[in-house]
């Protein structure tokens, strides 16, 4: 049935067409990779072990599969609701089905079949003749229908705001990086770092400081949730980044330019005590690598302007080699007309969400590590031969495709021959630019912290829980930087970063446990005993 559907597309019509499928990178792909590379040519890119696109050549014509999730990370209910459309994704009882009741007809299945719905909406599709076939193909077809209203106008909207064509680029970050290079950057501001400079500086790219100060409040003592109105765009609106070419230096430069802005290697000593560090470094665990901000001393790769912020808590830093850059604010245009459209539009515009969605897309881009595997797809019986031929190189995986395998390498020569920004020549990579953004939004955050006017019990990136209201001063839902009050708290346990429940002054339950996800209502009913539940 898929090879028939798949050989329907490949005729003149629809030569060189583009197929949205959401998901694609997380559970369709690796599906869709074991027809297509048994039936003709299958080029897929690869990257972060996700499926980015796949690029098909049956007999004289070439179709491109993409994930639409890579550029509207959303889920497709919630898109056809933010974008209007006719047709929005159904309910299906997924874990009603199995092969004895293909044929059942009959009162609606139970509500605890479903997945991602609630009593209301289960109550509005109850039916008594309800038909399993009659309602699969509905609820298939509707996705479909449902999807391409949405990127149909998605493109529309995009167009009209900037002149690109969506379908040029597979992800949303390199769809706003487009939009910025086509409208808002000056000719060779950014420099492309490769190379030891990029590994250099790459140590000092650290994401945003998530920890877990107090464990838990004490009774009839409120918690106050603040999160940050758009954190990353605002530091990129109101900061300096680096650009123009590095210049290497070794020693102290601050000692004869004391405006020396970069990267600098230092040798780091923290205060003897502090409730909330604030220098992060990498370090290696059985998990892989994780950041942390310790106390004590080490030397690390450090953005001038975090350093300086640190001094004024009690660190030392001795320079002792980097990188210079030039200095200029190269993202307050961006930022100012994304921002503008979110103010102009309502929420339940899909120009607000299209707004929200590349401001936060674009600073990502530049910390991209420009290493995508070489993919071969061959014959089962020729895979030995191929390893042996790159003996030389690192193979990371190989997966079976029916009569084919997919053999995953990286080679030592860099492969640039990719189309992540619609072009084959490069992938235009900055990580200063990375680098400095999010260092930007740990010193904004760190204001919060070793700050004797309240406890901090817990912090995220863009989020602190505190135990008095902030000044009225620091509140303002509607401008970039300042904070708003997601909730107040009568019960907090925090055990871990991403790891805590909540319970809201209106009797609201909220808990996370990272990485854990559910697939209908939770009630989790915690029992706390020496600091465990």
């Amino acid at each position: 049935m898929i090879i028939l559907a798949i050989k329907d597309l490949m005729i003149k019509k629809y030569d060189n067409y583009k197929v949205y499928i959401h998901n694609l990178s997380r559970f369709d792909g690796i599906f869709l990779l074991k027809i297509l590379a048994n039936l003709g040519e299958c080029n897929p890119i690869i990257h972060d072990d996700k499926i980015i696109s796949i690029s098909f050549k049956y007999k004289d014509y070439d179709i491109t599969f993409k994930d639409s999730q890579q550029m509207l990370n959303v889920s497709l209910r919630s898109l056809g609701k933010s974008f209007g459309v006719d047709v929005l994704k159904g309910y299906f009882p997924y874990d009603f089905v199995n092969k004895d009741n293909l044929d059942y007809i009959g009162i609606i299945p139970d509500f605890k079949y479903f997945v991602n719905i609630s009593h209301d909406e289960y109550d509005g599709i109850t039916s008594y003749n309800w038909n399993l076939k009659n309602e699969a193909i509905k609820y298939c077809e509707n996705d479909c229908i449902s999807l391409y209203q949405i990127i149909l106008k998605f493109n529309e909207l995009i167009f009209e705001q900037f002149k690109i064509n969506i379908h040029k680029y597979p992800t949303l970050s390199s769809l706003a990086f487009a939009i910025y290079r086509s409208s808002f950057i000056e000719n060779d501001l950014i420099p492309q770092l490769s190379g030891q400079i990029e590994k250099d500086i790459r140590q000092s790219y650290t994401g945003g400081a998530v920890d877990m100060y107090i464990p838990e409040n004490k009774e009839n003592n409120n918690v106050y949730a603040y999160d940050v109105n758009s954190l990353y765009p605002s530091v990129m609106n109101n900061s300096d980044m680096p650009i123009g070419k590095p210049t290497l230096f070794e020693g102290n430069i601050r000692n004869f330019n004391k405006d020396a802005f970069g990267f600098f290697y230092c040798k780091v000593v923290t205060p003897e005590f502090l409730d909330h560090p604030i220098i992060q470094t990498h370090i290696k665990t059985e998990d892989g690598i994780r950041s942390v901000a310790p106390l004590g001393t080490w030397s690390d790769m450090i953005f001038s302007e975090e350093m300086d912020n640190a001094t004024k808590y009690g660190y030392k830093f001795e320079i002792l080699w980097g990188y210079t850059f030039e200095r200029k604010n190269i993202f307050k245009d961006y930022v100012n007309t994304l921002y503008k459209l979110r103010l102009e539009y309502p929420k339940s515009d899909p120009l607000n969400l299209i707004a929200k969605l590349l401001l936060n897309s674009l600073y990502g881009r530049f910390g991209m590590i420009d290493s995508f595997p070489t993919i071969e797809i061959v014959n089962n019986n020729d895979v030995l031969d191929i390893i042996d031929e790159f003996k030389n190189d690192e193979i990371k995986n190989i997966i079976e495709l029916g009569n084919k395998s997919m053999i995953i390498y990286r080679t030592h020569q860099a492969n640039i021959n990719t189309m992540l920004d619609g072009n084959k020549q490069t992938h235009n990579v900055s990580i200063a630019i990375a680098s400095a953004i999010t260092a930007y939004a740990r010193i904004h955050m760190s204001q919060f912290k070793n700050n004797p006017d309240y406890k901090l019990f817990y912090s995220d990136t863009d989020s602190i829980y505190i135990d008095k209201p902030l000044h009225e001063d620091l509140i303002n839902s509607k401008v970039l930087g300042l904070m708003k009050l997601e909730c107040t708290l009568i019960d907090a346990i925090f055990l871990s970063p991403k790891m805590y429940y909540l319970e809201t002054i209106e009797g609201k339950n909220i808990y996370k446990i990272y990485n854990f996800s559910w697939k209908k209502e939770l009630n989790l009913y915690f029992t706390v005993m020496n600091g465990k539940f």
